[in-house]
Parts: C-alpha cells; structure tokens; sequence
C-alpha cells in the first residue's frame, strides 16, 4: 500500500463525545452524534449510535414497528442477535458479527427486537446515512452481509482491517451499491502502531474509538478516547491514527457530502417539510409503504 507524502494527510479538527439516550421502546444507547447540530460535519452521515450492555433491560424493549423513508441504516453486531421483520412478510436475524445494510427509500415499516444472550450482553452499531434527493423514493432494498462475508486483511505492520464498503488497500468490501460514494471499515491498531487510509479529496470522513485510545493525526495535538468521535478536515488525502500503549478499535467512515436541504422528523428524512408532512398523511392513511423490499444476502 503506498500513500502521497505527509502533508496530504489530514487534520482533525474536531473530538466529539457522544451522550446517552434511551430510544426505541426504552432502549439505552450512546449517541456519538446525530441530529441538526452535527449533519454539516457528518454529511452525508446523520447518525451513529452504540449500544453496549450485559444487562438486558437496557435493550430487551428493543425497537417495535416503526416508519423510514429517505434513508440508509446499517445496523453491525458486535454481540448477540435481533430479529427483523417489515410489514411486507420480509424477516430474518441480525447475528454477532453480521451486518445489515437496509436501504428504506420511499418507505419500510417494521421492528427490530433483541434476543437475551447467555450471559445478557450484547453490543453494535447504528448508522444512518442520508439519500440524495433524487434517489430519495427508490425501492427498498436489504442486504445481508455475514460475519463471515466480510473480507479482512492483515497489514505488515499487524493492523487489521475488516471492509464492508470501499477499499483497504487491493481488498474491495462486497457490498457495492450504496446511494452515496462510501467507506466503512472495522480496523484494529496493535499498540504504539499507526494506520494511514486513503480518503478521497473532498470527501468527509470520521473515526470512532470504540475500544483503547489513540492520536487521530500526526500533530499530536488531537487524542481520541474510547467513545469519542475524530472529525478530519476535507482537504487531504489520508488520514493517519496511531494507537497509544493499549490496542486501538475504531470504525472508519468516509462519504461524498450530499450538501443538500434536510428535513428531519424521527425516523423519515426529506429534504423539505412538506415531503415530510406527505410521509406522515401517508402513514395515516395506508399508503406509505410503496412496494416491497429488494432482499440480497451475501455468503
């Protein structure tokens, strides 16, 4: 893997830290962002959320039926299972390791329940990404990914990289036919060791700690803690983390902003209020949901 010299690597210019929130049914989880006051640094990510927890009443209520349209979500789990099941008959299970990446489009209705594990804990990831306005009521569409559908490289200095979307180097994630231009990456950074990725110029891109702590580039000014959020400038080609004296965790998101007006009530996002106050007279009467959902599982 080669890389353009150091100054092409980007700046981080901001570490947030996310809150703790209870959604769904009463579901805990930990909000690195989402909302109005974070989609101009995200774009074209709205939302990410973690929830990790050995005790089951922080997630059996789990996430009943329930509305999208105009999004993307991509539910990853770490551990445990949930169930999925939409309006139309579509259902399946959300294994540990597996990852979902469900395209809502003009409009799904369904559930997301968590099953107890053994011994209580479960763990995982929720992103929502933003459509463009033009491919806002496209057809609905799963994918299911496997854990072991996910290819994973190891690289010469023993930084591992699992690829979902995008690229790694030679290795392409298999799944290839996001709305928006993306990346996402699992990666683990052995102590005191560094791991550069390219990142196309222009593009946003966003780093969260889930596991040690690091520095988020070579200034060494911006340290990245466990359930923190390294936003990186636009300008630039790479970015460069290094973990410090413990192993270093982290998801790795790059997208083409979208720039575009957001309208944004719960679980649907437009780009105006009237298709918003649309979506919500079709909920009412019956007409929301357009056409059933496109389903690929990938081995």
């Amino acid at each position: 893997m080669t890389f353009p010299g150091t100054s092409k690597i980007r700046k981080a210019l901001e570490i947030i830290r996310g809150r703790y929130t209870i959604d769904g049914a009463g579901v805990k989880l930990y909000r690195v962002f989402g909302g109005p006051s974070t989609t101009e640094l995200t774009d074209p990510f709205l939302l990410l959320d973690f929830f990790g927890s050995k005790d089951p009443k922080d997630y059996v209520a789990g996430f009943p039926w329930h509305p999208h349209r105009g999004i993307e979500t991509v539910t990853y789990m770490l551990k445990g299972r949930v169930k999925h099941e939409d309006s139309t008959g579509n259902k399946g299970v959300i294994d540990t390791g597996d990852i979902q990446w469900m395209t809502a489009g003009s409009g799904i209705y369904h559930q997301e329940m968590p099953e107890v594990s053994p011994d209580g804990e479960m763990r995982g990831f929720q992103l929502w990404l933003n459509i463009p306005r033009e491919k806002k009521m496209i057809k609905p569409k799963y994918r299911n990914l496997r854990k072991d559908g996910i290819p994973e490289t190891v690289l010469d200095n023993g930084v591992r990289v699992k690829v979902v979307v995008g690229t790694a180097g030679d290795l392409v994630g298999p799944i290839k036919d996001t709305l928006v231009d993306a990346q996402y990456l699992d990666v683990y950074i052995p102590p005191e060791t560094t791991f550069m990725h390219n990142i196309k110029q222009g593009y946003t891109s966003l780093v969260y700690a889930f596991s040690g702590e690091g520095i988020a580039d070579p200034s060494g000014q911006k340290l990245i803690r466990e359930g923190e959020l390294a936003v990186y400038g636009r300008d630039g080609e790479l970015i460069s983390i290094r973990a410090k004296e413990k192993p270093l965790r982290i998801l790795v998101l790059s997208g083409r902003p979208l720039e575009e007006p957001i309208a944004w009530y719960g679980p649907i996002v437009m780009n105006y209020e009237y298709e918003i106050r649309e979506a919500f007279r079709e909920l009412a009467d019956g007409t929301f949901i357009k056409s059933t959902a496109d389903t690929v599982d990938y081995e």
